[in-house]
């Protein structure tokens, strides 16, 4: 396999892909950026460039504006410097130590067995690109990376209260080319955990495990409208069936690696009495198989159920067992409502995006995002009723506000015009079902103008996520067009300069 390097060194433009082959090169998984950050100060201080680390442990690099542009409006250039860590089962790869080996095929560049980091690694490389081209005309200009945006938005979080007043913010951390985004949906988890209850393996008891595989995955956001297969739910739902036929007995339980990637993979280990015949069991998931494959036909038709051996000496209780599998079988996951405001924009929805349960105790996580504050909080009370049906404890947590679109946006205007002149077409507008750090940034900072947009990424969260090489072109010309005009005091003009 070749080196990151001597793929993306073909690429252009040259300055935005050297920036993303260092991402590439030094692990940033949600809550360990910190040899990245500290790479990339160092970088900024090479260059001569202000650079700081806040309490959050954002990164704040600052550019002062080309010569003839002092007096334009300031631009903040924002991205996330984590990602989301994902990989097919069988393959050696450490997120925390091992580089990302990416691969050119047919016009994308596509990591096979992991996810790629273009989400959002595209985005901060063309905010770096931005610092180190001296050619650029531009107003005061600042980058600003933010750290745990994949686990929480812990950096947005923690962004101080009018850090950002009286600049422009441009994000660059969505993923289909040619729009332009002025909203997107809030959200918050629903985390449920139980105690330890545990019984000793019955006699004459076989253990075995039932994986659930080869499902597609996604963004938990972006993707959860395609209705694809949630391992978690379906492995469940074989579960009941099983335990209908035959006395089954669960040992553990568990499904998904993040919260907000749709769960490609499950696998449970039971214990049937031994007088029950492996090929009784395996003849029904076959048929399981067959089954789920045909009702995913047409989004996850790949789908695998595998019977193996397994070992255990103790089981879940009889009462555990039913809790757990009742209760994730009931359980949402999925669209909730279609927005009525927003036309072919989901407006609710919830991905029970991990599981983990055995005979030490157990939990999951359900990942809530509505376009409508009052919309998440109605589901996720909805999960805490079912939980509660059972004595079951559930904690609400991470809530962070949506972005409201703002279509009279002046900078929403200016962007418009320069992709109408610079690509001879006209630009679509969106509201995306998928959090960005805009809604908690515009909540900290009232009157901020802010618009997102980026290149087209395919399978984001998800071994094989790709981005597209022509696109990631494009943006960069956008990204520097805009900044030109806004340092000619364009249609942006009427926000005030920065202190």
């Amino acid at each position: 396999m070749l080196p990151t390097d001597s793929v993306l060194c073909r690429l252009e433009p040259a300055l935005v892909w050297a920036h993303f082959a260092t991402l590439c090169r030094i692990p940033r998984p949600s809550k360990g950026e910190s040899p990245l950050r500290e790479h990339l100060r160092q970088w900024a201080a090479s260059k001569g460039l202000q650079a700081s680390v806040d309490a959050a442990g954002n990164l704040l690099i600052s550019k002062p504006a080309s010569r003839g542009h002092e007096d334009a409006p300031g631009v903040v250039l924002q991205a996330h410097l984590d990602m989301v860590c994902q990989k097919n089962s069988g393959t050696a790869h450490d997120f925390t130590r091992d580089p990302i080996q990416p691969e050119l095929r047919d016009g994308w560049l596509i990591a096979n067995d992991t996810t790629l980091g273009a989400d959002n690694g595209i985005g901060v490389a063309l905010a770096l690109a931005a610092l180190e081209d001296e050619s650029l005309a531009h107003g005061p200009l600042k980058v600003l990376l933010t750290v745990d945006e994949e686990a929480g938005m812990g950096g947005a979080r923690g962004l101080t209260e009018g850090a950002l007043q009286g600049w422009l913010l441009l994000n660059l951390d969505t993923e289909e080319w040619g729009e332009f985004y002025l909203g997107c949906a809030g959200g918050l988890d629903v985390n449920v955990s139980r105690p330890r209850s545990a019984e000793a393996l019955p006699e004459a008891h076989v253990c075995w495990q039932i994986e659930v595989a080869g499902l597609r995955g996604g963004h938990s956001g972006v993707d959860i409208h395609r209705e694809r297969g949630n391992a978690i739910k379906l492995l469940v739902r074989v579960l009941r069936d099983l335990e209908r036929r035959w006395p089954l007995r669960l040992v553990s339980l568990h499904g998904g690696s993040a919260r907000n990637a749709l769960p490609r993979e499950a696998q449970a280990s039971i214990a049937l009495p031994d007088s029950i015949a492996g090929d009784a069991v395996t003849a029904a998931l076959a048929s399981w198989q067959e089954l789920l494959r045909q009702e995913l036909r047409e989004v996850d038709a790949g789908v695998t159920l595998r019977f193996l051996p397994a070992s255990a000496d103790a089981v879940l209780s009889a009462a555990e067992q039913a809790v757990w599998l009742a209760s994730l079988h009931a359980a949402p996951h999925g669209v909730r409502r279609w927005s009525q405001s927003v036309p072919g924009v989901v407006e609710t929805s919830n991905n029970l995006g991990m599981v983990a349960i055995d005979t030490n105790g157990g939990s999951c996580n359900f990942m809530l995002r509505s376009l409508l504050d009052s919309g998440s909080r109605a589901l996720a009370d909805e999960i805490v009723s079912l939980f509660a049906l059972s004595g079951t404890l559930v904690e609400q947590s991470g809530h962070y506000p949506g972005w409201a679109p703002n279509p009279a946006s002046p900078l929403l205007a200016l962007c418009q015009s320069v992709y109408r002149r610079e690509f001879a077409a006209e630009s679509r507008v969106q509201v995306i079902h998928a959090g960005l750090e805009c809604g908690i940034i515009a909540a900290k900072h009232p009157g901020i103008d802010i618009v997102s947009f980026g290149p087209t990424i395919r399978g984001a969260h998800a071994p094989g996520e790709s981005v597209d090489i022509d696109s990631v072109a494009r943006c960069w010309q956008l990204l520097k067009a805009v900044l030109a005009a806004v340092g000619e005091g364009t249609e942006a003009s009427d926000h005030r300069q920065p202190a």
